[in-house]
C-alpha cells in the first residue's frame, strides 16, 4: 500500500504558526489560563486549536524571507504578551480588593505563599483570586475574552507591529482602573474597619482601664467576615464587568 502524501501550503502553515504564537504568549499571561491549575499542555493545545480556527482567514505575510518570518514570531509573542498583561491587569482588581480586606482586618498575618499563583497571599487575597478564576469558567467569561483575543486579528494583521504609544497609555490607565474598581469593592469594609479602629480609639482614650485594644483583633475578625460575605456575594457582578471592561482594554490598544 502506498503512504498517503498530504500537502499542505507553506502560507497556510506560517499564519497558522503565528497565530498560534499569539494565542500561547496571550494564554500564557491572561486570566484564567495563566493560572498553575491549568496545564501547559492544555494551553498549548488551545492555542493550536484557535490557531488552526483562525489560521485560513488571515493574510498571509507580505514576505517569504526567513528573517521575515522569524521578526513576526517575535512581533506576535510580543503582541500576545502586551493583551495578555491588558487582561492580568484588569482582573488584578479583584485580588488587590482581597489584599486590602487582609491588609485593614488583620488578616495580613497570616499570610502564605500559594503555589498556584506563585504569590504570597492571605486568606482573603487567595480567596477572591479562585473565586473569580472560577466565576470566570462558570459564566463562559473566558469565552468572551477569547472572542476578544479573535478579534485582535481584523484590527492588527500578522506582519503588522503593535504601536507602543497606545499600549503604554493604555497600561497606565489600566492601572489607575485597577486601583479604583479594588477601592470599589472592598472600600465599604475598609470604611467599617477604619471606624471601628477609631471607635477603640476614643473607647481607649475615654475609659484606658477597659484595655479596648484588646478586643480589637476579635472584633475586627467579625466584622471582617460579617461584612466580606456580603462583598463576596457580589463578586459575579463585579466579574462580569471586569470581562467586558478586558475586551475593551484589548480592543483599545489597536489601531
Amino acid at each position: 500500500m502506498d503512504p498517503i502524501a498530504v500537502t499542505l501550503p507553506v502560507s497556510l502553515v506560517e499564519t497558522t504558526m503565528l497565530a498560534g504564537v499569539r494565542m500561547a504568549a496571550f494564554l500564557a499571561i491572561a486570566p484564567p489560563f495563566a493560572a498553575r491549575a491549568v496545564p501547559a499542555t492544555v494551553k498549548v493545545m488551545l492555542a493550536l486549536g484557535l490557531a488552526l480556527a483562525v489560521g485560513p482567514r488571515l493574510a498571509p505575510l507580505p514576505s517569504d524571507t526567513t528573517g521575515m518570518f522569524v521578526g513576526a514570531l517575535v512581533g506576535q509573542a510580543v503582541i500576545g504578551a502586551g493583551l495578555g498583561f491588558l487582561v492580568y491587569l484588569v482582573f488584578s482588581a479583584v485580588q488587590s480588593a482581597g489584599s486590602l480586606i487582609d491588609m485593614f482586618g488583620g488578616f495580613q498575618i497570616a499570610a502564605a505563599y500559594d503555589p498556584m499563583s506563585m504569590t504570597s497571599g492571605a486568606q482573603f487575597s487567595r480567596l477572591y483570586q479562585m473565586a473569580a478564576l472560577v466565576l470566570l469558567f462558570v459564566s463562559d467569561g473566558y469565552q468572551v475574552v477569547l472572542g476578544g483575543l479573535v478579534r485582535t486579528f481584523d484590527a492588527l494583521p500578522l506582519g503588522v507591529l503593535m504601536d507602543p504609544g497606545p499600549l503604554a497609555a493604555t497600561l497606565t490607565t489600566g492601572l489607575t482602573q485597577m486601583m479604583v474598581a479594588a477601592l470599589q469593592i472592598a472600600g465599604p469594609l475598609v470604611v467599617v474597619l477604619f471606624l471601628a479602629d477609631v471607635g477603640l480609639g476614643l473607647l481607649t482614650r475615654v475609659a484606658p482601664a477597659l484595655n479596648a485594644f484588646a478586643l480589637g483583633f476579635p472584633l475586627k475578625i467579625l466584622l471582617t467576615l460579617a461584612f466580606g460575605s456580603f462583598a463576596f456575594l457580589a463578586l459575579p457582578g463585579v466579574v462580569h464587568a471586569l470581562t467586558g471592561r478586558s475586551v475593551e482594554q484589548l480592543l483599545g490598544v489597536l489601531p
